[in-house]
């Protein structure tokens, strides 16, 4: 068995590492052209293009306040989704959990609750955050399904936050705290 050094957070099916410009030539830009993939977040409002996705690789990798990493299939080592650690603010010790399962064949399959885990527990004893939060379409009931399955409480909703489908749709807020104790 050969140690894959590109791994940088493992689980018993899938991997996170960082993205890469090789994600760009795959799926990943097909992901987020998709109305069915984007119909809960905010992509899909304009076109992805390689060259504009070159560029979003090219700024996180250099980021200090974004930690994306591609969600890889252990089995196959194909690139399913990303998961993201954002808006990282160093002084509250907080940030935003984000999460696109690109590849529909895994939708349902418990992929993301394992990489939320994965990312939580590195952004809460290896970064030291204290708060993740995430916020969500109304309509995305599977997304608050997920949230509620990583332990996070909903904190509250945003009135008409979000214009999606000429329609404005409340974002639901879900936030977790680091409660352990800190020696």
């Amino acid at each position: 068995m050969t140690l894959d050094k590109s791994i940088f957070l493992k689980g018993k099916t899938i991997s996170l590492r960082v993205l890469n410009k090789k994600d760009v030539e795959g799926n990943y830009r097909n992901w987020l052209n998709d109305q069915e993939i984007v119909q809960y977040n905010s992509h899909g409002r304009f076109p992805m293009t390689p060259e504009k996705l070159f560029e979003y690789v090219e700024a996180v990798q250099k980021s200090n306040s974004a930690l994306v990493l591609a969600v890889i299939e252990l089995d196959s080592n194909k690139h399913i989704g990303n998961i993201s650690l954002q808006n990282i603010n160093w002084i509250d010790r907080n940030a935003e959990i984000a999460f696109l399962l690109g590849e529909k064949d895994y939708w349902g399959k418990g992929v993301m609750p394992e990489a939320g885990q994965l990312l939580m527990r590195h952004g809460f004893e290896t970064l030291n955050l204290h708060r993740i939060y995430c916020g969500t379409s109304s309509a995305n009931t599977g997304m608050q399904k997920l949230a509620e399955k990583l332990g996070m409480n909903r904190e509250g909703v945003r009135k008409e936050a979000l214009f999606k489908d000429g329609v404005y749709q409340d974002i639901i807020e879900y936030g977790i705290l680091n409660n352990r104790v800190n020696v």
